[in-house]
């Protein structure tokens, strides 16, 4: 076992020989929209993420289902079932199967199986001062979900978003081939901030983020302004705060959005600095068009993050 529980990391990794090792993770949540293709296509994103994270590339997967079949039309399943299809193929995975229960509660997940060479793993830690920190993807996704719910989202936020969530991760992690990206995680249900605590919780290096710099949905800072924000970004805060010091320019809707549970969210990758701008060019010319440098790594401040 090359990665296993020791540091929260996104999958586990088996190494099988010299060259190849196997990457394994599963994801399932209940619908976050209500059109079943696209909670489909979301899913299927979010969960074949965690390969991409780990410097993988996933090869294939199996449906996680539980469906109240008493209560629901079998024709939504088979939409979701089709969304996520659409996304497996897109990635070129290959599903091989899965498993259903009856339950009072829709869920939709994968488990996904991808393949790395052991000397290429990517893990949330390694992270080494002067890197700087890359964002692929805005956050806000978790604010702006409890916004569709309480049915005070516009159609076109509503369409910004789920883009967003349904836009896989392969094109951000294929861009980092050539490059010495030392850590990697993908921005999911911790927040920003959150994961990027994951990445120097008992290491001997610090990060200082840019709050300026980092892509925000501006729908986001206009609902975490009157509050409207989801119970897991208090739980993701009030566990994490005492590992941050912020700069009192910080705005306060931008300090929750920080801490905002996303799903499906995008890449945070700490590389060398020197690289990290042709990075972030490699990838918009990519089509990673939101691909941003938010921050550095420091070894001022071990085990801390200063947002400033």
């Amino acid at each position: 076992m090359i990665v296993g529980l020791d540091n929260a990391d996104d999958a586990g990794v088996y190494q099988l020989r010299d060259d190849l090792a196997i990457i394994q993770t599963v994801d399932f949540f209940t619908p976050i929209v209500d059109d079943p293709y696209l909670f489909g296509q979301i899913a299927a994103t979010n969960a074949l993420s965690d390969v991409y994270a780990m410097g993988g590339k996933p090869i294939c997967a199996m449906n996680i289902i539980g469906f109240p079949i008493q209560e629901m039309d079998i024709a939504i399943l088979r939409d979701i079932l089709k969304g996520g299809l659409a996304k497996l193929r897109e990635a070129h995975v290959a599903l091989a199967g899965g498993h259903s229960v009856e339950d009072s509660e829709l869920k939709y997940g994968l488990s996904v199986t991808g393949v790395v060479h052991p000397k290429q793993v990517l893990t949330n830690q390694g992270a080494q001062a002067g890197d700087k920190i890359i964002l692929t993807k805005p956050i806000g996704t978790g604010i702006i979900n409890t916004a569709i719910k309480a049915e005070m989202a516009s159609a076109e936020t509503i369409d910004k978003i789920v883009q967003s969530m349904s836009t896989l991760n392969n094109h951000a992690a294929a861009s980092l081939e050539g490059f010495s990206a030392h850590a990697c995680t993908d921005v999911t249900g911790f927040g920003l901030l959150g994961h990027a605590c994951e990445m120097i919780d008992g290491t001997d290096v610090g990060l200082v983020i840019e709050a300026s710099a980092i892509p925000v949905f501006p729908e986001a800072l206009q609902f975490a302004a009157i509050g409207l924000n989801p119970a897991g970004l208090y739980r993701n805060k009030e566990y994490r705060k005492e590992m941050i010091t912020w700069s009192p320019d910080v705005p306060t809707a931008l300090t929750d959005i920080l801490f905002d549970p996303q799903t499906s969210g995008g890449l945070m990758i700490a590389v060398d600095g020197g690289e990290a701008q042709d990075l972030v060019a490699r990838m918009k010319s990519n089509g990673v068009l939101d691909a941003i440098v938010i921050g550095e790594v420091v070894d001022r401040t071990a085990g801390r993050i200063e947002v400033r």
